[in-house]
């Protein structure tokens, strides 16, 4: 079975072909391969197929095994796949996912004729409690206190498709992200667990950003983190509606465009190697 390792600001995944390959059991496959001593190395493994609704279609296994809605970082990923691969000579490409059609925007270096960059449409975002989903009486859960093992963090919860929550915080370098993240990830007031976002702001035009990927544990960057971070910081009057988000794996470009409430994400995408296992 052959497999290609890419990575987008330094979140990696095993992608697949299904064009090429036949996988009957994706969420055992990415447990195996997305061990970085026994298996390939990843934060998961991407499916890249067919699609009824769009270009193509993308599903998205965790290193636990668990489906993914969505991934900002994989699905730019996907576009360089697709076009650097010839599959494709389209430069806007709709990509069928777990939470809808996600249209991506190629930039192409004209000299070598492949992907560089792509700008992603994440479409909307939503605070909606019961859509995120959060347990709460509050219509959105914005900046209101939970507490853990004593410790209160202020939360606002985001939904790119996918659960988050956004803590905006202060060190968080020697953060023990490790211990913090799982008790958040896992709290019962998140019926299908969240990703946890800790935000330090640098100026209104630049967050600082760690994550703690739901089923994956702490990774070098998210896409849709980085969309809800940003949408949390607006929503908070603590930075602007266009920034740079710096993560561990580098930095992503994220506009949130409140008149059509449209979230857009701008990143690299870069091949790592190929194999066959």
């Amino acid at each position: 079975m052959k497999f290609t390792k890419m990575q987008g600001t330094g979140n990696d995944y095993i992608y697949f072909n299904l064009f090429e390959e036949q996988i009957s059991d994706p969420s055992s496959l990415a447990i195996q391969l997305s061990d970085r001593h026994f298996g390939i190395g990843g934060d998961g493994i991407v499916l890249i197929g067919p699609s009824d609704t769009g270009d193509f279609s993308m599903r998205m296994f965790n290193a636990d095994g668990s489906e993914a809605q969505m991934c900002g970082n994989a699905s730019r990923c996907v576009g360089k796949y697709l076009y650097d691969k010839h599959m494709t000579r389209k430069k806007e490409i709709a990509l069928s996912t777990k939470s809808g059609i996600k249209h991506l925007q190629l930039h192409i270096d004209p000299e070598t004729d492949t992907v560089k960059t792509v700008r992603v449409n994440m479409g909307s975002a939503t605070t909606e409690s019961a859509r995120i989903p959060v347990v709460s009486a509050l219509p959105e859960v914005i900046d209101q206190p939970l507490t853990i093992d004593g410790d209160t963090y202020r939360i606002t919860c985001v939904s790119m498709g996918n659960p988050h929550t956004v803590i905006f915080t202060t060190g968080i370098d020697g953060m023990k992200i490790e211990e913090i993240g799982p008790k958040i990830e896992n709290h019962p007031i998140f019926p299908e667990r969240t990703n946890v976002e800790f935000i330090e702001i640098i100026d209104r035009d630049t967050l600082k950003m760690r994550v703690w990927e739901r089923g994956s544990g702490e990774t070098l960057a998210c896409g849709t983190g980085a969309c809800a971070a940003t949408v949390a910081g607006v929503i908070n009057n603590r930075c602007n509606s266009n920034v740079t988000v710096r993560l561990k794996g580098g930095d992503l470009q994220i506009e949130w465009d409140q008149s059509n409430n449209q979230v857009y994400l701008t990143g690299d995408a870069h091949f790592v190697f190929e194999g066959e296992i």
